[in-house]
């Protein structure tokens, strides 16, 4: 079977939800390794360990390297689904402490996340 190329215009689209995603995440994943005052103050309102921080700030790099990267299809579903589990943990995070301004957010990152999944070209899936 041989690959459609996408058109233009979804490939412009996919590109710029892409870079409107990974961009945040990339700069909070720095944010949350240097232990930034607002990544400090933040986790300590949630009652989580600082440690947690730079865990998930090495795994966001990680993401953005994985779906950045050409190839590796299985690599970024993985990239995708582990984001997608950090942000709907940040939005339940925020809820549990009814943080209800920080739920949002995480939220708008997660719609932004998924037109990128859903108009990544064929060459990017499995």
């Amino acid at each position: 079977m041989t690959e459609q190329k996408p058109s233009r215009g979804k490939l412009i689209s996919f590109w710029a939800l892409t870079a409107l995603f990974l961009l945040p995440m990339a700069a909070g994943g720095v944010a949350d390794i240097l232990h930034v005052e607002n990544v400090v103050e933040t986790f300590n309102r949630l009652e989580y360990p600082l440690y947690l921080a730079t865990i998930l700030g090495v795994a966001k790099l990680l993401g953005t390297i994985a779906i950045l990267a050409p190839g590796f299809p299985r690599l970024k579903e993985w990239a995708y689904a582990g984001f997608a589990f950090d942000l709907l943990g940040a939005a339940s995070s925020h809820f549990a402490v009814s943080d209800y301004a920080g739920i949002a957010p995480p939220l708008i990152l997660l719609g932004i996340m998924a037109g990128s999944y859903l108009l990544r070209p064929a060459s990017r899936r499995l």
